[in-house]
């Protein structure tokens, strides 16, 4: 995965018609990054610039951030996903990252090629012993795996894998 980063933009000079910004690293210290929005509001061709907006961003998977997200909420997201990959972008399209850190702490099942692998494993794990195993050939795996990701299971695709996990 990318290293998260945004793009800032002077906000005089867009409204003056020039596009002047930066591309910055968002994996550093809050004052790092401010230090370097300060040097690029400088750099303006609008003098006395004040003021920046997040006009775009890469690097943060599925997860949102609004043109003006705090620094200090970048840097907190930038560190969740580089902490755990895609996985966790994608569980910040949906979730705070107090609950997406909750998820993957307790809630988190693994990766598999889909939720029916998921179920089909499930039910060999827990269940076929107590089936006759001439019955288990008839076990409808699809449908058991849309039952348990009605409420019990929830997934989210990273890196072209599924990732499972049981509902808070």
């Amino acid at each position: 995965m990318e290293d998260p980063r945004i793009y800032v933009a002077c906000l005089a000079a867009y409204n003056n018609g020039y596009l002047h910004g930066a591309w910055l690293s968002a994996n550093r210290d809050v004052d790092e990054i401010y230090a370097e929005i300060q040097e690029m509001l400088a750099k303006s061709p609008i003098e006395n610039a004040e003021e920046f907006a997040i006009h775009d961003y890469e690097g943060f998977g599925d997860a949102q951030l609004s043109e003006y997200e705090s620094i200090d909420s970048v840097v907190k997201v930038a560190a969740f996903i580089s902490a755990h990959g895609e996985v966790g972008g994608a569980l910040l399209a949906d979730y705070s990252i107090e609950d997406a850190e909750r998820l993957l702490d307790g809630y988190y099942h693994g990766s598999y090629d889909s939720e029916v692998d998921f179920a089909q494993r499930l039910f060999e794990d827990c269940y076929s012993d107590a089936m006759p195993k001439d019955l288990c050939y008839y076990f409808d795996h699809e449908a058991f795996a849309r039952d348990l990701f009605l409420s019990d299971y929830f997934s989210v695709e990273a890196q072209g894998e599924t990732h499972i996990f049981s509902t808070l």
